[in-house]
Parts: C-alpha cells; structure tokens; sequence
C-alpha cells in the first residue's frame, strides 16, 4: 500500500487523537488546544479562499515565533497553496526581491516587522495584507484575529494535493548573490518530520519552547513533527536568556532549539543568577550552526543538567542530515565532549559522503580534507526558477548528491567534522552571512580602497564578519575613515545582523600573481591557534 505524504497529515493527527489537549502556549497569554488550533487554522484557509488564494499560489508568512505563524502556516497549506516563511531580519530591499521572486499573492505579517513590507508595497505583486495587529500597523492591512472570525471554517474546500508538489519555499540568505527559493514538497517535509520525532526523540508529551525561528527552513521542521505527536507548542518574540530559563521552570519545558550563540547568552545568565534549570522535565536542546566550544557542552551537561544534541545541515537538506548523538560511540567519558562538537553520523535513510576533486571519498583518516555531499528524502526538489543554480548544486563532484560547499574530514567511526568552507560563508549565531555581500557594500564607500571579508572567531556569536580594508588614502595608518564609520556603514545598507563586527586597516590584501585574494591566508591569520577555522564560539 502506498499513502500519500501530505503535510497537512500532521494537524489532522493532533485534532484527532489529542483535540481537547493544550497545543500552544500563546506569547499573548492565551492557551489554544489542539481543536482550537485547527479551528483557527480552517479559518485562515477560509479567509484566504475568499480573497482568493488558490492552490499552488505563494503566501508568506513574515512572524517571530507565535501562534499565529502557525495558525497561517497550516492554514496556507491547508490550501494546497505554499508557505513561505520570512526572514524578519532582513531589510525592505531584501523583502522586495523575494516577493517579487516568489510573485507573493499574499503577506501574514507581525506588526513589529509590517512596516519593512509596507516599505516596498508599491514594488511587489501582492494583493492581500494581513497583520495580526492591523490597529498598529501603519497602511492598509487587515486584522488577523478580525479576518479568521469573519471566516465560516467550514467555507473552504481542501484540494486533491500529491506528495511531490512543492508546499513550502524557504529562502536561503543569499551568500552567493540574491536568495534562491528552496523548494521543498509534501514529501520532503513529512519525511524530514519524521527524521527529526526519531533523531530528537519526540514524545506526546514533549513541551517545546520556540527559540529557534520558525522562518528557518520551518523551525527545522518542528512546526509538522511536534504538532503531529500532539505535544505542546510554547511561543516566543525573540530571545532573552532570562525569560528562557524561566519558561523552562514555568511551562515544564522538555525540548528546545538553541544556537551556539543563545548557549552562550545561556551560560552567562546561569553564571550571573545562578537561575533555576529546569523544571519537571528532563531537557533536550538540539544545536546547529557554528560547532559549540567543548566548556560550553559541558556547562550545560553537567551544571544545566540538560542533554545536548549537535546536528547539522542546510536550508536545501532539510535541514538536518547529521547528527553527533551517537551515544555508543561517544562513550561516557571526557572524549564525549570533543566528539559531540563534531558534525557526526547521517540521520537514518540518510548518505553523506566527504568527497575529494573527483568525487571519491576520502579516507576515514581524520586527516584528508573534502567536500560535503548527501543525498537523502529530506533533500530540496530544487531552486525556485533557477534550473542552472539547481543542477550545478547536484552534480559539481559527485552526480545526483547536493553539494554542501562545506569542507571536512572524517574519523575511523565516519564521524564527520567540518574544517572550513568551499564557499565565503561566515555563520554568526546561526545566521548564514556572504562575505562577498559585505565586501559588495564596502565597495561603495568612497574611503575603500579594497577590501576583503571573513569570518573571525568570536566567543558571543562562534563567528562574526572581519573586513580587512585597504584605505584610498594607501595608508593604514591614516586611512580617513574609522573603524567605527566602516562598521555604521553596513549597518545602514544591510540587515543588521550581516553588519561587520571587526576592521583592520592593511596597506595590501595578500593576492595570488593573477590578483586573486587569499583570503585563506587572511584567515589561518585571524584563527591562530584554533584547531580550525570555522567557528566554535
């Protein structure tokens, strides 16, 4: 027998079995069951059919991590119509593109961020505008909560839908020029959800806490696995170190997602108050990103209490394809903690192979250096309109494997551990930032010279964007701009988060004789003694 694999198959469960249990915990206040989530969710699909939304249109979805995103999430999918969740970090301009991109028929966004859209309103295809605020949001946008109790849930007629129809497009950060659209269908994501109940060990009576976006390729695929157990939803605006422990002791947390960044916001505030780490529950926190340095896993193993789970991957796999908890071969000694910072072992149903020039692995000798490939059911259909991006991603080494741009190497065991990028890619609290986007915008500053951008270790964010800038005066030492001017500058003309965090003024950048930067000279410079130059934290 063989049954479709349809998102939607997630909510359906939790109505059925789990209808009168709390599915989410508002950051209103409000506590919503399951009954009440699809309620809302069916209203949403109506509202969204009367201003006619239909099956295959894009609707995006531009929301911190509340309830409401959820609600529009399933209530987009329920149409057979495709959610694309959005970035709240990036700038107007960015918005612009990826709607015009995507030719967005209709934007669910949260007050706090509308304005970015509103901002560019006359520039995109959309046609509907919905905030969950209407009352603070400065245009022509209409209420959430006003437009789903307009709605009759019973107005709306759920489409014929396949496994491989494309149900969400999630937009990669633009590292190597303008976003690409990451198709992602029925069956990517349901299996994707499973991969992750399995690996992350999710139970019905999980409580999540929401600190990972749910813009990040769909909360890693927590917003189908968690709903489809029936466990419980805990909403957030943001993150705040404090307010997280507190919900963990108040909400009974047993589940979460957290940078290294966020572990390290974490370990400063259990080292300044000293708070209470849990409450009835045992913790799981899963991790992603920059690997965490070993003090921070032991922190949090032996004096949070909590259970640390490291997992990789990528916007067009999933994401998740790895995982270092693999507990027979970690063992239970002091080697657990620098094992667990690897990248690890496939998740189940899952190839990854570490491939030289030629597509040939490479020896399981720690030693030998090469790219990521995977192939697996949780892996991308392709890039939204852009055929050429999509067969070079899958065929540059090794035919039919997605390339990771990721370099690494690989012990006795297959366990896997990146040691720097293929690609200009600076990951700064789990953030994917293109250095030659930021070098791009250095250009235009009448005082730049040249420039060239990396990523420099950082304890706060595992990495943060380095320029290295040879001034148009020709001299570092008088270059007739601050490092402080340099670092505004990006500030104003990219999303905050893609800012540079460190200048050194050089009177030269080191070149090959065809005049091509080294950037791997600049640096093996800046990372020094660091056992490699990736990020740790």
């Amino acid at each position: 027998m063989q049954k479709p694999l349809l998102v939607t198959d997630f909510l359906d469960r939790a109505r059925d079995y789990y209808g009168d249990q709390e599915a989410v915990v508002a950051t209103t206040g409000e506590r919503y069951s399951y009954d009440e989530l699809g309620d809302r969710a069916d209203r949403v699909s109506a509202a969204l059919a009367e201003r006619g939304i239909e099956k295959g249109d894009r609707v995006a979805v531009l929301d911190p991590n509340t309830h409401y995103h959820l609600e529009a999430a399933y209530g987009i999918m329920q149409l057979g119509a495709v959610h694309t969740p959005l970035n709240y970090r990036l700038t107007p301009d960015d918005f612009a593109y990826i709607l015009d991109d995507a030719e967005v028929k209709a934007v669910v966004a949260d007050y706090e961020y509308a304005e970015k859209i509103e901002a560019v309103r006359d520039e995109i295809p959309t046609e509907v505008f919905i905030s969950n605020d209407g009352g603070s949001t400065d245009g022509d946008w209409e209420d959430f909560d006003d437009v789903i109790a307009d709605a009759d849930p019973d107005d709306y007629q759920r489409p014929e839908m396949a496994e491989d129809e494309v149900i969400t497009i999630n937009y990669t950060s633009g590292t190597t020029g303008d976003p690409k659209g990451v198709m992602r269908t029925h069956r990517t994501e349901t299996l994707h959800a499973y991969l992750i109940t399995i690996h992350q060990e999710l139970r019905d009576d999980d409580v999540y806490l929401w600190t990972l976006p749910m813009f990040h390729v769909n909360g890693w695929g927590h917003i189908y696995a968690v709903t489809g157990m029936g466990a419980k939803h805990v909403c957030t605006r943001g993150v705040d170190a404090g307010e997280i422990f507190d919900a963990i002791v108040a909400e009974d947390v047993s589940y979460f997602c957290a940078a290294p960044t966020v572990l390290n916001l974490l370990v400063e505030q259990y080292e300044s108050t000293s708070p209470q780490t849990t409450g009835t529950n045992d913790v799981r926190v899963a991790t992603a990103g920059s690997a965490p340095p070993e003090a921070t896993i032991r922190t949090v193993e032996d004096e949070f209490g909590w259970y640390l789970k490291h997992v990789y991957g990528a916007t067009e796999t999933g994401p998740l394809i790895t995982t270092s908890d693999a507990r027979r071969l970690l063992g239970d000694g002091e080697e657990r903690f620098s094992l667990k910072k690897r990248q690890g072992i496939p998740y189940l149903g899952t190839e990854v192979a570490v491939v030289d020039e030629d597509g040939e692995d490479v020896p399981r000798d720690d030693q030998s250096i090469g790219e990521i490939v995977v192939r697996g059911n949780q892996v991308m259909e392709g890039y939204w309109n852009k055929p050429e991006a999509t067969e070079e991603t899958f065929n540059e080494r090794r035919e039919g494997w997605y390339h990771t741009g990721d370099l690494a190497v690989v012990d006795e065991n297959g366990m896997v551990s990146i040691q720097d990028r293929k690609k200009d890619i600076i990951i700064s609290g789990g953030e994917n930032i293109s250095s030659i986007e930021i070098e791009d915008t250095l250009f235009d500053h009448d005082a730049v010279a040249d420039v060239a951008v990396i990523p420099a270790p950082s304890d706060e964010w595992g990495e943060t964007p380095k320029a290295f800038v040879v001034p148009a005066s020709g001299n570092p030492d008088e270059p007739g701009v601050t490092e402080d001017e340099i670092r505004e500058f990006t500030k104003e003309h990219m999303a905050s988060y893609k800012a540079v965090g460190r200048v050194e003024f050089v009177e030269e950048l080191p070149a090959t004789a065809t005049g091509k930067i080294q950037k791997y000279e600049l640096r093996e410079q800046e990372w020094g003694d660091e056992d490699r130059m990736v990020g740790q934290g």
